[in-house]
């Protein structure tokens, strides 16, 4: 494990309660993108799903929802949190599911925490659980940026974070076999402003 997926983890571990008392509890309008796409009771993978609200909580009100993370306190949270969800420890780059598991998969603030080198794997494993015709909502990066607070959420805990430009991402999803569908910007209620990419795999 490389020092920055270490960090991450270990700072997700150690300001978890913190975390998650910042978050809103609403889920973001943009996940609605995904969904509206998606039959009553499809089955939906939440990659980095942290404490399991507000996504995963509300995916599970009509999908069949796997939660992963490789914060143990995060999914100390989330079994707390949504009970009608199954959460796995995993990591994003080998993920402990089947292969052609799912119809959808959401990644939410969880890709941009892993090193650039690495992004084309977790792209790979995304392709890999996935059903042919699946879709993909995630968070990316817009501009290429690499970096670190050392006290993010005024918590004392350092987090770091890793993103190549938006055009490298897409580059990136079409040698993993993902077709881009759309693109929206989102504003953080922690202060940040992310893209999202909605691709869907194997269309072509």
């Amino acid at each position: 494990m490389t020092d920055q997926r270490r960090a991450v983890r270990d700072g997700y571990d150690n300001l978890a309660d913190v975390y998650h008392e910042e978050r809103n509890e609403h889920a973001p309008s943009v996940l609605g993108e995904l969904t509206a796409r998606l039959e009553e009771g499809d089955s939906v993978l939440d990659v980095g799903c942290g404490q399991g609200t507000p996504v995963t909580s509300a995916l599970a009100e009509d999908f069949c929802v796997v939660g992963v993370d490789f914060s143990r306190a995060q999914l100390e949270l989330a079994r707390a949190n949504v009970a009608n969800a199954r959460f796995l420890q995993g990591d994003m780059t080998a993920l402990p599911t089947e292969s052609s598991s799912f119809d959808a998969l959401c990644a939410f603030y969880s890709l941009i925490h892993v090193p650039v080198a690495e992004h084309e794997q977790v792209f790979a494993e995304f392709a890999r659980v996935l059903r042919p015709g699946g879709h993909l909502l995630c968070t990316v990066g817009g501009e290429a940026w690499e970096g670190s607070n050392p006290d993010w959420l005024d918590s004392g805990v350092e987090m770091r974070w890793s993103f190549p430009d938006i055009e490298q991402t897409y580059e990136i999803l079409d040698r993993t076999g993902f077709d881009v569908l759309d693109e929206f910007v989102v504003d953080d209620e922690l202060g940040s402003q992310y893209p999202f990419v909605l691709a869907q795999f194997g269309s072509n």
